[in-house]
């Protein structure tokens, strides 16, 4: 993997979120296929019938309901015991989850970020949704160093918060460190978090192993889980390898994995290009069909698609967003 180091590094939070681009957000909400009831009132309407927030209707009374809650309008016309159901706040948990491993620092060019970057804009857009909703949004970082996470938190006035943990520089390991593997972070992180929502795990997902096993913690955990979804993010060159031969990348090259450091001699031509595309048309593919298993969302971007046109276009068309 070639690495193009460029100054895109964002270092304020109008470089992770202009103010035109939060206007228009400030209409959306984070959406979720699940419905789950929440700690704290926040402004969405669960299917959960409770006692509290919004009448619903009626059923009829059984022994052992709350008498406070009997309709004695309607015993009066009917002579019948029914009582009121009311519809309860839920409070929607929105939980980032971050690569921050090498090879996210990859596809970097004068006028497209890094996936590093790309993830951390679009967890900002996504973040900002949440807590302008009211709802509390953790964000999580692994990949390099000691894991990072931002504790919940909830409205608007948290904004510079998370905009500061998504500016952090990650640490670079130590001597003879090793990243944290992905099904190990996902267990930690499955195991760690508490309530329910929307996980959102934005990764490139070149993990050499283990992909499977970590999706299976990210769909079992506690108290049945959350509503994950994974989007996959890739740079122009990654998705289309031609652009190699069109840079000058050709014939014999010694290429370094950015990750393990090891080497591989390769003769770059068209035939091995189409080698990998098609490999990695089986990757994308197999994490695809991994996520549909466990009724998990997968989304597979470009870090040449614009974040605004993503989550006002795409991800509303996916109902990820609405």
């Amino acid at each position: 993997m070639l690495v193009k180091q460029t100054t895109d590094t964002p270092t304020r939070l109008e470089d992770l979120l202009p103010a035109g681009f939060a206007a228009r957000l400030d209409r959306l909400d984070v959406l979720s296929r699940k419905v789950f009831a929440g700690k704290l009132p926040g402004e969405r309407r669960s299917k959960r019938r409770g006692q509290s927030v919004e009448f619903d209707d009626y059923r009829q009374y059984t022994p052992g309901d709350d008498l406070r809650h009997v309709d004695w309008n309607v015993f009066a016309r009917l002579d019948r015991f029914f009582v009121k159901l009311f519809r309860e706040d839920e409070d929607l948990i929105v939980h980032l989850v971050i690569d921050a491993s090498a090879s996210m620092a990859d596809g970097a060019s004068d006028d497209i970020p890094s996936k590093a970057v790309y993830a951390r804009r679009l967890g900002m857009a996504l973040g900002y949704i949440g807590l302008v909703n009211q709802n509390r949004v953790v964000v999580e970082r692994f990949g390099a160093g000691p894991p990072r996470r931002l504790a919940p938190i909830r409205g608007r006035r948290q904004l510079d918060r998370l905009a500061a943990f998504l500016l952090e520089r990650d640490p670079p390991l130590a001597t003879n460190e090793s990243p944290e593997p992905f099904d190990a972070a996902m267990r930690r992180i499955a195991s760690a978090r508490s309530g329910h929502g929307v996980m959102v795990v934005l990764s490139d997902f070149f993990f050499r192993d283990n992909i499977e096993k970590g999706l299976n913690y990210l769909h079992a955990g506690p108290r049945g889980g959350f509503d994950s979804c994974c989007m996959q993010i890739l740079s122009p060159g990654e998705l289309d390898p031609t652009t190699t031969l069109e840079q000058g990348l050709r014939g014999d090259v010694r290429l370094i994995d950015i990750e393990s450091a090891r080497a591989a001699e390769v003769t770059v031509s068209r035939a091995l290009l189409k080698q990998y595309d098609q490999r990695l048309k089986d990757h994308v593919g197999a994490i695809e069909g991994w996520c549909r298993a466990r009724r998990m969302r997968h989304v597979l971007l470009s870090t040449a698609a614009p974040v605004e046109s993503v989550v006002l276009d795409s991800l509303r068309r996916q109902r990820l967003v609405g």
